[in-house]
């Protein structure tokens, strides 16, 4: 049963070099969509199987020959890359040092960020883990403080039709109707939120993306997990570190814009748009001497014997 929708229809095509293959196994064995099998001491290909080919390309990475290939579901064997090609892996030191590094920036100074730097930033972040391959998450790339600004207004122009909804008596009316966290939620922090927002627009202060020369919208649509864009978003943020960026998650542009339809029009975002994770990048104003222990807010260890 061929997996059809999105970017991914149908199944990619599985060719088998015989001369090449040595019959090892290893592609059988990590074979998930489940094509690929073992009979008469050969690997066969059966697309019938399960979903056939979805295009992970496991099995193109682990074959020690290179006698498999796969085309289709925007994969080919042109997408292979040599690991004795590739800089060294970072070790847990390099990326944890990497990581205590980094701080939420708000704060950048004049300059922009450069067109190669935002290349790479998007080379990483496409490496992201995804649900099923090909990938769904799009990003929105507003380069320069112009259209970091427009893409403001155009959300700010949205809140204005509708911040009384986050007002009393309205947030009364709605009481009833909302859990006890949430109720709380949009009284002390998302309510506020939007009258600072608001408010700092009329003064010509920029709440939302804080003059940031850089901003990236990571987004999923109705066909995919919305935390596949939040990974995504994860690996530019560390992405933007490593080459000396600040930057800092903005959660309520990518909310707002779930039901913005003009501000997606306008940005050309999809119709079936769903969630999103803003990025913000530039150079830092300030330069920090020291980082944070952070803490989960809880762990559970489970050990031992099954229950």
């Amino acid at each position: 049963m061929s997996l059809n929708f999105g970017r991914g229809g149908g199944t990619a095509e599985v060719t088998i070099d015989r001369e090449k293959c040595s019959q090892c196994g290893l592609c059988v064995q990590v074979c998930k969509g489940n094509p690929l099998y073992f009979e008469a001491g050969e690997v066969q290909v059966d697309q019938s199987r399960l979903f056939g080919c979805i295009g992970c390309g496991q099995c193109m990475c682990v074959c020690p020959t290179g006698a498999i290939q796969i085309r289709g579901r925007d994969l080919s064997p042109e997408d292979l890359l040599s690991f004795q090609t590739l800089p060294a892996a970072a070790d847990y030191d390099g990326l944890y040092g990497l990581a205590v590094r980094r701080r939420s920036v708000r704060d950048f100074d004049g300059r922009a960020v450069e067109r190669d730097l935002i290349e790479k930033i998007l080379k990483a972040a496409s490496t992201a883990p995804m649900g099923l391959p090909p990938s769904e998450v799009g990003v929105l790339v507003l380069d320069g403080r112009e259209r970091v600004a427009a893409f403001r207004d155009s959300l700010t122009a949205f809140l204005r039709k509708i911040h009384f909804m986050f007002q009393m008596p309205s947030l009364a009316l709605m009481r009833p109707f909302m859990g006890r966290d949430d109720y709380q939620m949009m009284k002390a922090f998302v309510g506020p939120a939007l009258e600072i927002y608001i408010q700092g627009a009329s003064r010509g202060e920029d709440w939302f993306f804080y003059n940031a020369p850089l901003a990236m919208l990571f987004y999923a649509n109705s066909l995919a997990d919305s935390a596949d864009a939040s990974i995504a978003a994860t690996y530019a943020m560390l992405a933007g570190q490593s080459l000396g960026l600040g930057s800092c998650f903005l959660g309520f542009p990518g909310m707002i814009c779930q039901y913005d339809q003009a501000t997606r029009k306008k940005f050309n975002l999809p119709g079936n748009y769903r969630g999103g994770l803003m990025v913000i990048f530039g150079y830092p104003r300030f330069k920090y001497q020291r980082g944070l222990v952070r803490r989960f807010g809880r762990v559970d260890w489970q050990r031992g014997e099954a229950l």
